[in-house]
């Protein structure tokens, strides 16, 4: 599938570039490298899960002095969008933890809410706290890519996921692995139709076990 980039006149960037033909290449190029990139950041057992056969999602818990709220305080604080699936967004788009919840999880969730949201939908409806999308999805995507920001979060769900990597509109892979094993349930990666070559970034590892794999999708 061919993507169609959509930029804005390189000289609204760069007033004071000279008008070669090589400059404009230059600068062009800087500014692909600067867009915003999508990250797929989930949390996945060893096994490959991201749900039990009933939907569990218990064996992800933060627990108190874990290791793994400083993986996300960091990733939280270099995104200010994301994206949603319409299922998970009424999910987990507006949810709130419960008054008994860890410190750690209601300021994790505050955090998450600060969030401009994009919800991607074939049944867009009115909702003043999340922008629908539900067509022409690629273009939109690399449109929001190019505005000034930080970097996107892609939340999900499945559905959602699948069509990104399918589109290639993942820019990099940010893996939480769990020391579980389920044996069954949602797999991370299903129905997807080609190859995706990956460049390790890093691996992180915390008191908890739980090991953070970065991977950027190779272009």
């Amino acid at each position: 599938m061919t993507l169609l980039l959509s930029f804005p006149s390189v000289m609204e960037y760069y007033p004071r570039v000279g008008s070669t033909k090589e400059d404009r290449g230059i600068h062009h190029k800087q500014k692909i490298q600067t867009m915003r990139k999508v990250i797929l950041n989930l949390a996945v057992t060893l096994d490959g899960f991201i749900e039990g056969p009933n939907g569990e999602v218990d064996w992800c818990r933060m627990e108190q002095d874990s290791g793994s709220e400083p993986f996300f305080d960091k990733f939280l604080s270099g995104i200010d969008t994301i994206f949603y699936g319409r299922i998970s967004y009424d999910m987990w788009g507006q949810y709130q933890p419960a008054e008994n919840a860890l410190p750690a999880e209601k300021k994790l969730w505050d955090a998450v809410h600060s969030k401009k949201k994009y919800v991607f939908s074939r049944n867009p409806k009115e909702d003043n706290k999340a922008i629908y999308i539900g067509s022409g999805i690629a273009l939109r995507v690399n449109e929001i890519k190019t505005e000034p920001g930080k970097n996107i979060w892609l939340y999900g769900g499945a559905n959602l996921i699948t069509e990104f990597i399918n589109a290639g509109l993942v820019d990099n892979y940010l893996l939480a692995v769990f020391p579980v094993i389920l044996g069954a349930g949602k797999p991370v990666f299903s129905n997807i139709t080609k190859r995706t070559g990956l460049t390790l970034n890093s691996v992180e590892g915390s008191d908890s076990g739980v090991v953070l794999m970065s991977y950027d999708a190779r272009r």
